[in-house]
């Protein structure tokens, strides 16, 4: 919107081209608050010529006194550069000197002023769409610079992760080949400890003290005969075993019973009634005496039948300490180890004498 101000002419002094002041209302007010306020001189004709282009008066008044009145294309590259000058757009004092000399310039007729006027607005345009551009660029990149270091910063933490996870499995693996050190070694003393109770040497000299002392192995004989009876002892359980396969019930309690009649002559050898049992018990018919293979497996471990045949008798002279050891190891294991029996073998010990 342009403000049409009133036109007054100021006397030409010596040396000094006539002028024409144009006020806006807010400087009317009083002519000694206008002569106290900065006079714009501008070139007329160029004044209306960019009035005439679009650019309001004010504008264009500044751009041409700030330009020094050079020409059109100087006002208008002034009104681009400052165009987002705060006061651009205000009224100010202007002094239209009609004598101000501008260089010469082709005179434009109505149409080639509004085609230089388009072509200065495209350019206008053009200039701010580049600027715009520009800032898209500075802020794309910008956002590729973030993105890398946010992918960096990633990078650095799965790393620290992944590290942090091979030093976890490294520490489990340790732990684990510790605990299997441990196992073994517990397993060793185990199996020490069995054959010192079935009185048999032990296969090779290990000195066991904690999972990281060295074991120590030299060869030793086997006792064949005590290896031979264990082994006749576990053939006469799995016969016993597999010949009442489909009573499993029955086979433990056999297995239990013969435990407790072992069990009681070792830890009391010298008791005469542990080492005797009257065969036409009803308790050990029912548990023992009727399967094929209970009364042998007590003859492996030293019981004889009586000439009138009424009792299992086990002297005590020949109470073997070691074969009832064995016994009840053999016993146990039966009794605890679910594959025991599987791989059965045919033996003529566990044969039924029984008449």
């Amino acid at each position: 919107m342009h403000f049409l101000t009133p036109l007054l002419y100021l006397p030409a002094s010596p040396g000094i081209a006539s002028s024409v002041v144009l006020f806006t209302p807010s400087s009317t007010r009083s002519m000694a608050s206008a002569n106290e306020m900065d006079v714009v001189e501008v070139n007329k004709k160029l004044l209306g010529e960019l009035e005439d282009m679009g650019f309001p008066q004010a504008r264009a008044a500044r751009a041409l006194h700030h330009s020094g009145n050079l020409g059109l294309e100087a006002a208008v590259n002034w009104i681009i550069d400052h165009e987002n000058d705060p006061d651009i757009d205000q009224m100010p004092l202007i002094a239209v000197n009609i004598d101000i000399e501008c260089p010469s310039e082709q005179s434009y007729t109505m149409e080639e002023m509004e085609a230089k006027a388009q072509d200065l607005r495209d350019r206008t345009r053009r200039m701010r769409r580049e600027e715009e551009e520009k800032l898209e660029r500075e802020r794309e990149k910008q956002r590729i610079q973030s993105g890398k270091q946010i992918l960096e910063a990633k990078r650095i933490a799965e790393e620290s992760e992944r590290r942090r996870y091979l030093a976890q499995k490294k520490a489990e693996k340790e732990e684990e080949k510790r605990a299997r050190e441990r196992i073994r070694l517990k397993l060793e003393e185990d199996k020490a400890e069995r054959r010192r109770m079935l009185g048999l040497p032990p296969v090779r000299d290990t000195v066991i003290q904690n999972p990281k002392t060295a074991i120590q192995d030299t060869k030793q004989s086997y006792d064949v005969k005590s290896v031979e009876k264990a082994e006749q002892l576990r053939e006469c359980l799995r016969s016993l075993k597999h010949n009442h396969k489909d009573d499993e019930l029955t086979v433990t309690k056999a297995f239990q019973t013969l435990l407790v009649y072992v069990g009681n002559v070792a830890r009391n050898p010298d008791l005469e009634k542990f080492r005797k049992i009257r065969i036409s018990n009803p308790a050990f018919q029912s548990r023992v005496g009727r399967l094929r293979g209970g009364i042998q497996f007590l003859e492996l471990c030293g019981f004889e039948i009586t000439e009138e045949g009424k009792f299992l008798y086990l002297p005590r002279d020949k109470v073997d300490l070691t074969v009832l050891n064995s016994a009840g190891l053999v016993l146990k294991s039966a009794l605890t180890n679910p594959f025991f029996g599987l791989l059965s073998r045919t033996s003529n010990r566990c044969q039924d004498t029984v008449t």
